[in-house]
């Protein structure tokens, strides 16, 4: 078990899918890392170059590979991971208010900051 920073492009395109999937619950069910997920794009935020950063939680060796396979590679790419010490805070927007964002103007190119 290791917690680790990951950085990621988000795949616009998939907004809606995304937004619908954490209300309805999917996501968080999937055992056994479901919740996990989203509580970690609950913590994360856009930077300023446009990749989204959280930490997360993980048992995975590779890091992530359940949690890419099920999930997170249909919606994010260009993954980079590093082991932290704790859940860390990082500077941006947070990802759920640009999601948001997204989904109300799905034809507008929303701005990351």
């Amino acid at each position: 078990m290791a917690i680790y920073q990951v950085t990621a492009r988000f795949n616009t395109d998939t907004a809606a899918e995304l937004r619908r999937r954490l209300d309805d619950g999917s996501i968080a069910a999937q055992q056994p890392d479901g919740q996990e997920m989203v509580d970690s794009l609950h913590r994360a935020v856009v930077t300023d170059g446009g990749e989204v950063m959280w930490s997360e939680l993980c048992y995975c060796n590779p890091p992530l590979a359940h949690e890419r396979a099920t999930i997170l590679d249909h919606y994010f790419d260009e993954f980079v991971t590093q082991p932290i010490e704790d859940y860390q805070a990082y500077e941006g927007r947070p990802f759920m208010d640009y999601l948001d964002a997204i989904v109300a103007t799905p034809t507008a190119q929303v701005d990351p900051s």
